[in-house]
């Protein structure tokens, strides 16, 4: 497939997931003095780099014989677009007496992390752009 059509559709889908993590910050911030409430945290970055492994490692694969097209297809690559955030609750860990484990400095860090990162995509998905139009013009 064209890499310009995947870079975009990769930068687009990492301002999707920082868009989510910077609102489950914001609600992590807006938690953190209710009494047991865990904070949440945004899972993709380790999923995104298990369907690139399992995509570059389909040529290495045991190749399985369907007898009938019902059967479950167990060989088929986990396809990095079909790949989702998903929201993880720490239940693990607690910070405070009340049983909350949010800590408001770290989460505003975080929410300031993420304004940053995303300007940057911004940036980036801008370049992609520029570049397209450039080689338009030519």
């Amino acid at each position: 497939m064209n890499s310009f059509v995947d870079s975009v559709d990769l930068l687009h889908r990492a301002m999707n997931v920082h868009q989510l993590r910077y609102q489950v910050s914001a609600n992590n911030i807006a938690n953190s003095e209710v009494p047991n409430y865990k904070r949440q945290v945004v899972n993709f970055e380790s999923e995104l780099k298990r369907a690139y492994e399992d995509e570059a490692n389909v040529q290495n694969r045991f190749q399985l014989t369907r007898t009938d097209p019902r059967h479950f297809s167990l060989d088929d690559p986990y396809d990095w677009r079909d790949v989702e955030p998903r929201r993880v609750t720490d239940w693990a860990t607690t910070a405070n007496a009340n049983g909350n484990n949010v800590d408001a400095e770290y989460e505003a860090m975080n929410v300031l992390k993420l304004q940053m990162s995303y300007r940057l995509l911004t940036q980036l998905q801008s370049f992609e752009f520029s570049q397209l139009k450039t080689a338009m013009r030519k």
